[in-house]
């Protein structure tokens, strides 16, 4: 079982939140997949995803994305998204 919690958030308080769960196993060959359909949910653009997004992913078990990761322009400060599952 896959659960990513997804968070929002503008000036330290959180705006918008989702838990993103699917019935199969984490791979990051799926990331973008995940974090695609996370922002769809959000309603948020989907951010560029590097190496060392995935890095911060797999050491930290989170990983936070920045208005400078997204190609539009956003309203907010940070888009994180934690491994729950």
């Amino acid at each position: 079982m896959l659960r990513i919690w997804a968070k929002v958030l503008k000036e330290g308080h959180i705006l918008k939140q989702t838990t993103y769960e699917k019935d199969e196993t984490f791979t990051y060959s799926a990331f973008f997949r995940y974090l695609a359909e996370i922002c769809d949910g959000l309603d948020v653009p989907t951010p560029v995803l590097l190496k060392p997004h995935l890095f911060q992913y797999a050491k930290f078990r989170h990983v936070v994305f920045r208005p400078s990761d997204f190609m539009e322009t956003v309203d907010f400060d940070r888009l994180v998204l934690e491994n729950i599952g």
